[in-house]
């Protein structure tokens, strides 16, 4: 009898024999010789720890980095999307061999047979909103969130992805320059908290099986994408500085700790419900600029005022113009490791 498994990694609870394969030494069947294949435990354990995940919002800023990510350890990554031409561009066949990419006419089929599935979908909202975009902000949101719920809860028992991954944002507090929110605190009144609710709320429908993750993700820093990518030429050509009084909150996060804190919700039982995606030391946004200002080696004092904002953004302005103090409690009630805890440092790897 033959045992296909390293010598290094036998003991006596390093592998498990299948009844179905087990032939007696002695035991011949038709004259042919039988091998008995015994799976090591640590071996079966790196087949069993691979994720498939099926993703929206993929071609994001966040979810870009989210893919990598997967790849990186090896997990299977489905990409849903509702142009498949942008995402081949983003991610060739040549430099991501095996990547899955579905148009939506194709996510059920990725859904089903997926380990777990991450919703990243939505219109950015810092552009000018007019009723037209407003409705269509809330509707890329909810209405990609449905059909991901719908998918999941309609896929075979045994097909069936066993956990979400939802994002949402820290506009579900409302604005405010003294309060403080965490994820026990209520819902704010305006437009952002709206959409919020009900996008947690669609999420949140999902079968009772599926573990449900909501990430209320605040401003995401990178070089490549999100507030700082437009910031930073500002401060470049000299004209950067606080936007509005300076004075309003400032939740960010680093683009690799929301990326892993993603990660962890994928694959740890105990990230469930509501999530705070903020590190654990906010700023106000004067003292952000200033510290962006330092980094490059650029002045901050140049203040963009409220009224040029609200010209270029009109009602779009208030995610910027106003802000929300929120503290990653539940994260760091979790063990949640931060890279990143305080602003200057995530700059400063940012612009390295």
């Amino acid at each position: 009898m033959e045992l296909l498994c390293s010598t290094t990694s036998l003991s006596s609870s390093s592998f498990a024999l299948s009844s179905s394969l087990f032939v007696p030494p002695s035991f011949s069947m038709g004259g042919t010789k039988r091998r008995l294949v015994v799976l090591c435990s640590s071996e079966k354990s790196e087949k069993e720890d691979k994720m498939t995940v099926s993703v929206t919002g993929a071609t994001g800023f966040i979810g870009r980095r989210l893919v990598h990510r997967l790849r990186s350890d090896n997990h299977s990554v489905r990409v849903l999307t509702r142009s498949k031409s942008k995402a081949e561009l983003i991610f060739p066949a040549k430099d991501f061999p095996g990547i899955v990419i579905a148009e939506e006419g194709e996510w059920r089929d990725c859904i089903q047979g997926s380990t777990a599935v991450v919703n990243l979908a939505g219109l950015p909202i810092s552009t000018r909103w007019s009723p037209e975009i407003k409705k269509e902000i809330k509707d890329s949101r909810v209405r990609v969130t449905s059909k991901v719920v719908e998918l999941i809860n309609n896929s075979p028992v045994d097909a069936r992805p066993t956990v979400l991954v939802s994002a949402t944002a820290v506009g579900y507090y409302g604005a405010s320059e003294t309060g403080v929110f965490d994820e026990k605190s209520p819902s704010g009144n305006d437009y952002l908290s709206e959409v919020c609710r009900e996008w947690e709320g669609t999420a949140l429908k999902a079968n009772k099986d599926v573990r449900v993750a909501l990430i209320r993700i605040g401003v995401v820093l990178g070089k490549d994408g999100g507030a700082l990518a437009m910031m930073i030429p500002f401060f470049q050509m000299f004209a950067g500085g606080p936007l509005g009084s300076g004075q309003q909150w400032f939740s960010w996060i680093h683009v690799d700790d929301l990326v892993n804190l993603i990660y962890e919700a994928l694959t740890k039982p105990s990230y469930q419900g509501v999530i705070n995606g903020t590190a654990p030391n906010p700023v106000r946004l004067g003292e952000m600029c200033q510290q962006l200002g330092s980094v490059l080696g650029r002045p901050s004092w140049l203040p963009v005022p409220d009224f040029a904002l609200k010209a270029l953004l009109g009602e779009g302005a208030t995610v910027v113009l106003e802000g929300q103090k929120v503290l990653p409690v539940r994260a760091k009630e979790l063990g949640f490791e931060f890279k990143y805890k305080y602003i200057k440092d995530a700059l400063r790897a940012i612009m390295q």
